[in-house]
């Protein structure tokens, strides 16, 4: 879904339409973000057991930084000239992926469930990259520093996961329930 613009401007040296299109594509790594900070935000809130504390605490710091993320983009778009929307019914109806699985669980089980939402997260990143590289290195810098904090997000996720041999727990699993169960 392309975003909508009532401006016929768009940074300096850069055409409209290419103004645009790394706009429309900002808009969709909004959408990914305001996923994933709900997600975020309801995993720390529904897990349990051992470590509970220590997944719970770390969970928030992500969750601002992401938020961070979306504002960051959200004004790189304005600043191309195109409204960003935030709003709830445009990122169900934009978005490729399913609501997150998981509710009430382990924290070993939530944390192999995110790190497979994070490494979705991660690739359609370092596609936006390539793909808006191409236009607009200043967006692609900023897309460049997010998804190292994201990946390192997902390495914090992963200690837990991993074993002495560097083996995760969630191997070769394609759905959150099936890492979550595997991880178990």
């Amino acid at each position: 879904m392309a975003a909508k613009t009532n401006a016929g401007f768009t940074v300096p040296g850069m055409s409209l339409a290419n103004g645009h299109k790394v706009a429309n594509a900002l808009q969709m790594r909004i959408h990914a973000f305001n996923d994933l900070q709900l997600t975020l935000k309801h995993a720390h809130w529904n897990v349990v057991g051992r470590d509970f504390i220590g997944v719970h605490e770390m969970l928030d710091p992500q969750i601002d930084l992401v938020r961070a993320m979306i504002d960051a983009l959200a004004e790189r778009m304005a600043t191309m000239g195109v409204s960003p929307n935030g709003l709830p019914g445009a990122l169900v109806a934009a978005r490729a992926w399913d609501d997150y699985e998981i509710g009430r669980a382990s924290t070993t089980e939530h944390l192999a469930a995110l790190d497979l939402v994070y490494t979705g997260v991660i690739t359609s990143m370092r596609k936006t990259i390539e793909e808006v590289g191409k236009l607009d290195p200043i967006t692609e810098d900023i897309l460049i520093g997010q998804t190292g904090e994201l990946e390192q997000f997902q390495w914090f996720m992963r200690s837990h996961l991993e074993n002495s041999a560097g083996e995760l727990s969630n191997k070769d699993t394609r759905t959150e329930k099936g890492a979550a169960k595997k991880a178990k």
